[in-house]
């Protein structure tokens, strides 16, 4: 489906990143269209972003909490409430760009410590080109 063994998508069943599927009548599985969205957007933030498993699970806390402040909006008239729900939004989108920020930050700090450390083979092996002249 996804690349995923099935203890996997069982765990992240039990830990609440996925929401579990129907069943079959035989007790199967039945994964959806969304359930597979889902889990591509967990495997980009696992792989591509590194996040850990506690990451994911605020990853997804935020989304819902978005999912369920979108809902509001649509099932409210009153302009006003809109508005206040709109800056409750605004503010989930905050928490998860803060989120992906200190993800960058720990990313660029290790890509300057390899940036460091290829100046440095760099120098050495012309140091030895050198000497070797």
């Amino acid at each position: 489906m996804v690349g995923l063994t099935k203890r996997t998508l069982r765990y992240y069943e039990e830990i609440g990143l996925l929401p579990p599927p129907e069943r079959s009548v035989g007790g199967f599985r039945l994964y959806t269209d969304k359930h597979v969205e889902h889990l591509n957007r967990l495997i980009n933030a696992r792989d591509v972003l590194g996040f850990s498993l506690q990451e994911l699970q605020q990853f997804v806390a935020i989304g819902e909490q978005f999912n369920n402040q979108r809902a509001e909006i649509r099932q409210t008239e009153d302009n006003a409430t809109r508005l206040n729900k709109i800056a409750e939004m605004e503010q989930t989108i905050s928490e998860q760009l803060h989120l992906l920020d200190q993800k960058l930050e720990k990313i660029n700090a290790v890509r300057a410590d390899l940036n460091q450390l290829n100046e440095k083979l760099l120098a050495a092996k012309t140091k030895l080109l050198n000497d070797m002249e």
